[in-house]
C-alpha cells in the first residue's frame, strides 16, 4: 500500500521538486534505504530501471482521496437537490420541524456508522487481525461483527420505537404540548428500518475501504438521495398535502438504506465477511468498547446540531432554518472529512503499526494542508455569500423571503466553525491509528456542553442566529481540546514543507474571500433566477480560480506536475 503525497516546488533540490512521491509500504520487508532508494528513483527525472519499476507507486491515497471526495461531493449535490425540493414541498412550519428533527436524528445515525466513523475503529482491528492471524482469520472476525451489528441494530431498532415518543421530547423539547411532536414521533417510526439496514452497510463499507476499494463505497450513498429526490418529485407533480407527502418520505429512507444494501451486496462485497456470526465474546466486547467512543466522536458535527435543535424547537421554524443552513456546511466538511476518515485512517495505522515516523509526519503534514487548503475558503465563501446562495438553492415553493434571510444569518455563523471541524477531522485518525478513541469521545462531548450552555444564552437574545454562533463554539472547542491532547500525549508532527506553506494558504484565501465580498454588490438581487444562478456561478467561478493562481504563485502548488502525475497509471 502507499501512504500520501506532497508537492514540491519546481527547480529546487530533491527535497522541494513539484513531484507527488509516496511513502511505499507495499513490501513490508522493504528497509529504509531501500524505501529512500526508491523515493530517489521515482524523484529522478532521468530515465532507469528503478524508476521504471515503481512508476505504479504514484500516488493511490491522492488517488483515493479524490475519489472518495468525488462521491461525497455528487452525493452532496445530490444532497442539495434533495433539500431544496423539500424546502418547496414542506416550507418551514410545524410539519417541517418536525419531519426535519426527524430526519436529523436519522443523519445522526447515518454519520455514527457510515462517513468513515465505523473506519475509526473497524479498519484498524481488521487489519491486526489480517496481519497477525491470515486472511482467513481476518474474514471470520469481519463475518462476526457484521452478524453482531446487524442483530444488535434490530433490537436497538426495535427499542427506539418503543421510546421514539421520548426520545423526541429530549431532542427537540419545544414540541411538547403540540402537534408537532405526534408528528415528529410518526415520521422518525417511519423512518426507523433505515437503522436496521444502515449497520450492514457501514460493515461492508469499511472492509472494502480497508482493501483500498473506496469507488464503490464512495458512490454507493447516491442511491439514498436519488430515491428520496425520485419520492419528493413525485409528490410535488401530485400536490400532495404537507403531512402526507412528509410521512411517505419518510416511509422512503427505510427503503433508500436497503437498495443501498442490495447494490453492495450484489457486487458480492459480502464475502469478505464469512462465516456470518452474531456473538457477544470478549472479542466482540472489547471491539465495540474501542468503535462505539469512535462513532460518537466522529460524528461529533451531527451531535452539535442536535445541541443546537434541542434549544431551537422553541422557536418556530429554527429548526428547519439551522437545518438547511448546516446543509450548506455539510459539502466541504463531507469532501474533506469523509475522505479523511476514509483514506487517512488505513494509511496511518500502517505507519504507526510499522513504526515508520517520517510516514506518520507525511501523512499528517499532508492531511494538514489539503484540510486548510479546502476548508478555509469554502469558510470564506459560505459567510461572504450565504444569502445568494440561499436564496438560489432554498427560495422556492413554501419557502419564503424570510426564511432565506432567516438561514443565511444562521449559515453565516455555522461557517466559522467549519475551519473547527475540518480540524478535528484531520487530527482524529492520529488518535484512531493508536486504538485511541476516547480522546476524540471527550472533546466531542466538551463541545456538546458549551454549545448547549452557550445555545440557552445566545439563542435567548439572538434567535436562530445565536445558536448558529453557539454551534461553531462548540466545535472550536472541541479542536482544540483534541490538539491539546494530541500535543502533549505523542505530538502532531507537521514537517518544514507544512510549516512554509500553511500560511500562504491562508494568505491566498483572505484574498480570495476579498474578492468575493468586493464583488457581491455587483449581483443582481431582484433578477430572474436564472440571471443569479449564472452570476453566483460566475462569481464563485473567478474566487476559485483567483485562488488557485495564488496558489500556484505563492509555490503552494505547481499544477502542471501535480496534474500530470495523477494521470500517470497506478
Amino acid at each position: 500500500m502507499i501512504l500520501f503525497a506532497g508537492l514540491r516546488l519546481p527547480g529546487k533540490s530533491a527535497s522541494c521538486r513539484p513531484e507527488i512521491w509516496l511513502a511505499a509500504y507495499h513490501d513490508r520487508a522493504a528497509t529504509g534505504k531501500q524505501r529512500e532508494a526508491s523515493f530517489d528513483a521515482f524523484s529522478s527525472r532521468e530515465p532507469g530501471p528503478l524508476r521504471s519499476k515503481t512508476l505504479w507507486y504514484v500516488d493511490p491515497m491522492i488517488r483515493s482521496f479524490l475519489t472518495v471526495s468525488t462521491g461525497t461531493l455528487a452525493s452532496r449535490l445530490l444532497g442539495f437537490a434533495r433539500d431544496s425540493l423539500i424546502a418547496a414541498l414542506l416550507g418551514t412550519g410545524a410539519v417541517a420541524d418536525a419531519f426535519l428533527a426527524a430526519f436529523q436524528l436519522v443523519n445522526v445515525v447515518r454519520r455514527l456508522l457510515s462517513e468513515g466513523a465505523l473506519n475509526a475503529a473497524l479498519i484498524p482491528a481488521w487489519l491486526r487481525v489480517r496481519d497477525r492471524d491470515g486472511e482467513a482469520a481476518a474474514s471470520a472476525f469481519a463475518g462476526r461483527v457484521l452478524g453482531t451489528v446487524s442483530a444488535a441494530l434490530i433490537v436497538i431498532s426495535i427499542g427506539i420505537a418503543v421510546a421514539m415518543p421520548l426520545i423526541i421530547m429530549i431532542i427537540a423539547p419545544g414540541f411538547v404540548g403540540s402537534p408537532t411532536l405526534d408528528l415528529a414521533v410518526q415520521n422518525a417510526r417511519l423512518m426507523l428500518p433505515y437503522l436496521a439496514f444502515a449497520g450492514p452497510v457501514t460493515v461492508l463499507m469499511g472492509l472494502l475501504n480497508a482493501q483500498g476499494r473506496f469507488a464503490l463505497t464512495a458512490f454507493s450513498p447516491l442511491l439514498f438521495n436519488i430515491a428520496l429526490i425520485a419520492t419528493i418529485a413525485a409528490l410535488l407533480l401530485w400536490h400532495a398535502d404537507a403531512s402526507s407527502a412528509a410521512w411517505m418520505l419518510a416511509a422512503t429512507v427505510g427503503i433508500a438504506g436497503l437498495l443501498q444494501l442490495l447494490m453492495l451486496v450484489s457486487q458480492r462485497s459480502a464475502h469478505l465477511a464469512t462465516p456470518l456470526r452474531a456473538r457477544f465474546d470478549k472479542e466482540m466486547r472489547g471491539f465495540f468498547a474501542k468503535a462505539i467512543p469512535g462513532m460518537i466522536a466522529s460524528s461529533g458535527p451531527q451531535w452539535l446540531m442536535v445541541a443546537g435543535a434541542i434549544i431551537a424547537s422553541a422557536t418556530p421554524s429554527a429548526v428547519s432554518w439551522l437545518y438547511f443552513a448546516n446543509r450548506l456546511i455539510e459539502l466541504p466538511l463531507g469532501i474533506v472529512g469523509v475522505a479523511m476518515g476514509t483514506v487517512l485512517v488505513p494509511e496511518l495505522t500502517r505507519a504507526v503499526g510499522g513504526g515508520d515516523r517520517d510516514a506518520v509526519a507525511h501523512a499528517e503534514s499532508r492531511a494538514l494542508e489539503l484540510a486548510t487548503g479546502l476548508a478555509l475558503p469554502a469558510t470564506l465563501g459560505l459567510a461572504v455569500l450565504a444569502e445568494p446562495i440561499v436564496r438560489l438553492l432554498f427560495e422556492h415553493g413554501a419557502f419564503g423571503a424570510e426564511d432565506s434571510t432567516a438561514t443565511a444569518h444562521a449559515l453565516m455563523w455555522l461557517a466559522l466553525g467549519l475551519p473547527a471541524h475540518v480540524l478535528i477531522k484531520a487530527q482524529s485518525p492520529a488518535f484512531f491509528a493508536r486504538s485511541d478513541t476516547m480522546a476524540p469521545l471527550l472533546a466531542t462531548a466538551k463541545g456538546f456542553m458549551v454549545a448547549i450552555a452557550l445555545a440557552v444564552l445566545l439563542g435567548h437574545f439572538f434567535g436562530a442566529s445565536g445558536i448558529a454562533a453557539s454551534i461553531a463554539a462548540g466545535a472550536w472547542s472541541s479542536a482544540l481540546s483534541l490538539l491539546r491532547r494530541g500535543t502533549r500525549e505523542f505530538g502532531f508532527s507537521v514537517d518544514a514543507a507544512a510549516r512554509k506553506r500553511l500560511p500562504r494558504i491562508v494568505l491566498a484565501a483572505a484574498a480570495m474571500g476579498a474578492l468575493l465580498w468586493l464583488t457581491t454588490g455587483l449581483m443582481p438581487v431582484e433578477a430572474h433566477g436564472l440571471i443569479r444562478f449564472v452570476a453566483l456561478g460566475l462569481q464563485i467561478t473567478a474566487g476559485i480560480a483567483v485562488y488557485g493562481l495564488l496558489l500556484q504563485f505563492l509555490g503552494v502548488v505547481a499544477l502542471r506536475e501535480a496534474v500530470n502525475a495523477l494521470k500517470r497509471p497506478a
